[in-house]
């Protein structure tokens, strides 16, 4: 007899950012670009920066500890951990590895997963699957990134877009009828070519040219991400609310990916989501990858907004193509 499936919720979360602020005034002095093209083109009026010392795994491990302590366990009690990153620490080890040594977390497993800006609503839906089948009870997800350290400072179309910061959250058994009601995961790869990082993997080894091209920093066509994230995010936030059975308006709160407002504001539009139920944290802190729904999600559950039996939609979408969505009752 197959075994019945538990349901899997958020039962801890936590986030961190760095404490240095690079608002758009300052970027006028470095590169071309002026606050008010930056607000109008992203809704971009600030973002976090870290310093040269930090890397993606010290970000990790303070968003841990505030999601563990959340969920009321200790670090000896998480079975596995996820690290959601484009910018590990290293190739290998994986930052997860490094994240877990760290927090002290003796008996679990970790690895890194990579799926761009969707990394941790792949995490996220990938964790859950692991407490469903019974084969962990704490499973610890986390969404890190130190993009500043891979932007080209002087190309004004993305150095403009992308803070760091990181974000994490515990998956445990939850209630029947509650935690993650439905999931959904996709890809496109046909469209990798609109958002990446072209070298220093096995294809374009670091190389004095690689260098020389700048070919070792985030690469964008923006307009054809935009295009692409207001379609997948309606499509998935329409098929994922379709299998949970609840309504648009039985939604809570739309926590999407924070990539920019415009994006945001396209899609909730399409939606039909009001403003009140739409959070956003972009002209705060950017774009800052796999972090951004958790640190939108736990800026909100310290604000006391999100309250027990609330219903998240919750979309990201990013390079490779990827974009995946869930709905969760809290």
């Amino acid at each position: 007899m197959p075994r019945e499936l538990i349901n899997a919720g958020i039962a801890g979360v936590g986030a961190y950012v760095p404490d240095h602020v690079v608002t758009n005034e300052d970027l006028e002095i470095i590169v071309d670009t002026s606050s008010e093209w930056i607000i109008s083109r992203s809704g971009i009026r600030e973002r976090r920066i870290a310093p040269p010392e930090m890397a993606s795994s010290d970000f990790a491990v303070i968003a841990a500890n505030e999601a563990i302590a959340g969920a009321g366990i200790s670090a000896e009690e998480i079975d596995l951990v996820i690290v959601a990153t484009n910018t590990p620490d290293t190739i290998f080890p994986a930052t997860a590895c490094l994240v877990q040594d760290r927090i002290g977390a003796k008996k679990a497993g970790a690895f890194d997963l990579a799926a761009g800006c969707s990394g941790f609503m792949y995490a996220l839906i990938v964790g859950s699957q692991f407490v469903s089948a019974g084969s962990c009870r704490n499973v610890l997800v986390i969404g890190a990134e130190n993009l500043s350290k891979i932007l080209n400072w002087k190309d004004r179309r993305t150095c403009v877009l992308f803070g760091d910061g990181a974000g994490a959250a515990v998956i445990r058994p939850a209630a029947p009828g509650s935690g993650i009601l439905s999931h959904k995961l996709y890809a496109d790869g046909s469209g990798g070519k609109f958002l990446n990082l072209p070298a220093g993997g096995s294809r374009l080894p670091a190389s004095h040219e690689t260098v020389d091209n700048n070919l070792h920093y985030i690469h964008m066509k923006g307009r054809d991400i935009f295009k692409f994230a207001v379609r997948a995010t309606v499509r998935a936030s329409a098929e994922v609310l379709g299998a949970a059975g609840i309504k648009l308006s039985e939604v809570d709160y739309f926590i999407p990916h924070q990539a920019n407002v415009r994006i945001i504001e396209a899609a909730a539009k399409r939606l039909r989501l009001p403003a009140e139920k739409v959070l956003i944290n972009v002209d705060r802190y950017g774009n800052t990858s796999t972090a951004s729904i958790p640190i939108a999600l736990t800026e909100a559950v310290r604000a006391g907004r999100i309250k027990k039996g609330d219903h998240l939609l919750m979309v990201g979408f990013g390079a490779g193509l990827t974009w995946a969505a869930a709905v969760l009752k809290w």
